[in-house]
């Protein structure tokens, strides 16, 4: 008799899912990217396409009808590739300087990270960041607990989100296959794409990730109905981007992955 599938591998994002509660760090190296070129950007328009690769994300911005107007008000032209790979090439000092203040452990990683893997659940990681980029995060995270045992940035597959490259290498360095053992956990719309076209479960976070943006702090502040309407907003875009299931945070994640171990009869 065939035996049944488990889950083998969760593939984990960083900022917003395990580190920097609210994902607030890319918003604000984009935010004194623009404002380095006179351009106030707003939280709203930083946040819209966060987890692509950050090339990807600064050309998204870029195309915005407002940025580019205003760029071209500023310059005297439209904002092209070269404009693009110069602000990616100012972007990468910024992020670095920023990303080690704004990249503490999100509460609850450590514990449920090393639960999973005394189960035998090997553990990988997809990003945004380039490797110049994440090894900082890896080593400040790493001190404190958390050590996936594979992370596979954009530039080392050609490719960011939604393309599910990241999330193949990983499953290729952890030795984990079918896909369908696999379970991608993110707070971004592309996290959610990502998992899909890899043909993997996926899981979606809502309080700590980019879709509420606020830290731990501010968000302990919020009103019990804004904190419900929030999360509520926040699930409503995840599940409408095809996660399977969603959560709060990392923590939260193990009711889903027991109904997924239950559902591997159904075919992914």
């Amino acid at each position: 008799m065939k035996k049944p599938l488990q889950i083998r591998a969760i593939m984990l994002d960083w900022a917003g899912t395990t580190v920097d509660h609210g994902s607030l760090a890319p918003v604000l190296a984009l935010q004194t990217l623009f404002e380095q070129h006179g351009i106030t950007l707003s939280t709203e328009d930083a946040r819209r396409d966060m987890g692509l690769l950050k090339r990807d994300h600064i050309q998204a911005i870029l195309a915005l009808p407002n940025i580019r107007a205003e760029w071209s008000a500023i310059t005297g032209r439209e904002p092209g590739e070269t404009e693009v790979l110069s602000l990616f090439e100012e972007f990468g000092p910024l992020q670095m300087k920023i990303i080690t203040q704004h990249s503490q452990l999100i509460p609850g990683v450590t514990t449920v990270v090393k639960e999973w893997q005394e189960q035998g659940i090997r553990i990988g990681s997809s990003t945004g960041y380039t490797r110049d980029m994440l090894a900082p995060v890896l080593a400040q995270a790493a001190r404190y607990g958390y050590q996936p045992d594979a992370s596979v940035c954009p530039d080392e597959v050609g490719a960011g989100r939604p393309a599910p490259w990241m999330l193949m290498k990983n499953a290729q360095l952890l030795d984990v296959y079918p896909p369908a053992a696999c379970v991608k956990i993110g707070d971004t719309v592309v996290d959610i794409e990502e998992g899909k076209n890899a043909g993997m479960w996926t899981i979606g976070l809502t309080r700590t990730g980019n879709l509420i943006g606020l830290d731990q702090k501010q968000w302990e502040l919020l009103p019990q109905a804004a904190k419900q309407e929030q999360l509520k907003r926040a699930e409503t875009i995840l599940l409408e981007a095809g996660a399977d299931f969603v959560a709060e945070d990392l923590a939260s994640c193990n009711q889903a992955l027991s109904i997924i171990e239950k559902d591997f009869g159904n075919s992914r």
